[in-house]
Order: structure tokens, then C-alpha cells, then sequence
């Protein structure tokens, strides 16, 4: 793989309050960070206006986290609609009927649709709460990112610790590999329970891991990204 002299497979979690907020973070990172998240937590602080703002004002590549999920004709509509803007990245949830509404609604554009499989945050007694079958979550993982890869989806969002189980898959090749769950060494873990560091995320197939407080929480977070990419670049 060719790196930029900014390195892309960083992508900063802007899981900050607002746009204002999100601007002047990437104003302190500069030319440290090329890839950015948008989440569903800053929708209706302008995140929409600040993801084109970065994409087409600062050439910033985004990944829309969204995580849509909804009866087919909605999720293709939704992600008709957002595709208009753009953007890179875009997440849904990885039952494969989702995939398919939303590769329908990307048809034509850029835009790659990532399938989530089990959220990061989750352990095997919240998804005893949710009713979800029996069985370990690396396996539940794996199967759930095959399924959602042969339902055509361009990549899926694991835990780093499953990465090198999903590279595996005959379904991954060529496709994307996603991880939040990504702690430096020494970061406090928050609220995320399968993690790695950057390097063992790269050994393990990823080919973008996402960090978002061990970099904006920083006191200088030019410099914590900095760090973190040249982790990547030396794993």
C-alpha cells in the first residue's frame, strides 16, 4: 500500500458536541489527519454542513457513521439522499437485507457502504440482554461480516480483536476492514471492551482503525495524532 505523506488509514473520530467544536479541531490538527467521522451524536449539531465543509472546503476525506437501519425502500432512500454529498464512508447495520437497500441507494456513486457487525461496546451479557443467539461474539462477528459481505457490502466495522478473523473470510478479500476500538498504549479505554492498539490493528488486517478521545482529549492533539501515525507507519 503507497502512504500519502498523511497517512489515511487514521480516521479521527469527531465525536465532539458541534460543528463549531469539529472545525476547530481539525483547524489544531492541520495536515496531521486526512480522514474524519461524523457521527450520529453530532446530526443535529451540524455535522451534515461540517462534513462537506470539510470535504470540499478543506479536502478532507469523511466517513458518515450513521449506522442506518430501517425497512429496505427506507434505508435505500436514506442513503440515495446522502450519497448526493460526496462523502466516503457510510455505515449500516449488517443484516444483509440492509446492505442490499443500501448499495441500492449508493448505485452510481463513490460513496462505500460498511456493514456493522457488534457494536465495540458490547460484551456477551448485553447481547444476552437483546435476545441475540448463543455463542461467542468473535464467531457471532465473523459470521455476521461474511453474511453482510456477501450481501455486497464494500467493507465491515469489527473490534479489532475479530479483524484477522474477517480477513480470513473468502467473502474479505478486496474488501474494508474498519475498527474503532482502537486505544493507544497506555489510553484509558472508556467505554469500548474489545480493544487494540494501532499496530496490532494493521497486523491483524485492518485497513483503517478510527480514535477519537486519546486524540481530542490530548493536550496537544496535533501531536497525539502524530504519534499515533507513526505507530502505523513502524507497527
Amino acid at each position: 500500500m503507497t502512504q500519502s505523506p498523511t497517512d489515511d488509514r487514521l480516521i479521527v473520530a469527531m465525536d465532539v458536541p458541534n460543528a463549531i467544536a469539529g472545525l476547530k479541531l481539525a483547524e489544531q490538527l492541520g495536515d496531521a489527519v486526512s480522514f474524519y467521522k461524523i457521527g450520529l451524536g453530532m446530526l443535529t449539531g451540524g455535522g451534515l454542513a461540517l462534513a462537506n465543509e470539510l470535504k470540499q472546503e478543506h479536502g478532507k476525506r469523511i466517513f458518515l457513521d450513521m449506522k442506518l437501519f430501517d425497512i429496505g425502500a427506507t434505508v435505500e432512500n436514506a442513503v440515495r439522499g446522502l450519497a448526493q454529498f460526496d462523502l466516503d464512508f457510510l455505515t449500516v447495520h449488517g443484516d444483509p437485507y440492509v446492505v442490499k437497500a443500501a448499495k441500492e441507494g449508493a448505485a452510481g456513486k463513490d460513496l462505500k457502504i460498511l456493514a456493522v457487525t457488534i457494536l465495540t461496546s458490547l460484551d456477551r451479557a448485553d447481547l444476552d440482554g437483546a435476545l441475540i443467539k448463543p455463542g461467542d461474539i468473535k464467531d457471532l462477528v465473523q459470521e455476521r461480516a461474511g453474511r453482510a459481505l456477501s450481501a455486497g457490502a464494500d467493507g465491515v466495522i469489527a473490534s479489532p480483536q475479530e479483524a484477522a478473523l474477517i480477513r480470513a473470510l473468502p467473502e474479505a478479500q478486496d474488501k474494508l476492514i474498519v475498527t474503532p476500538g482502537v486505544r493507544p498504549a497506555g489510553a484509558a479505554l472508556g467505554d469500548q471492551k474489545r480493544v487494540a492498539t494501532p499496530a496490532q490493528a494493521i497486523k491483524d488486517g485492518v485497513d483503517h482503525i478510527v480514535v477519537g478521545r486519546p486524540i481530542w482529549q490530548a493536550e496537544n492533539p496535533k501531536t497525539a495524532a502524530l504519534s499515533i501515525q507513526q505507530e502505523l507507519r513502524n507497527p
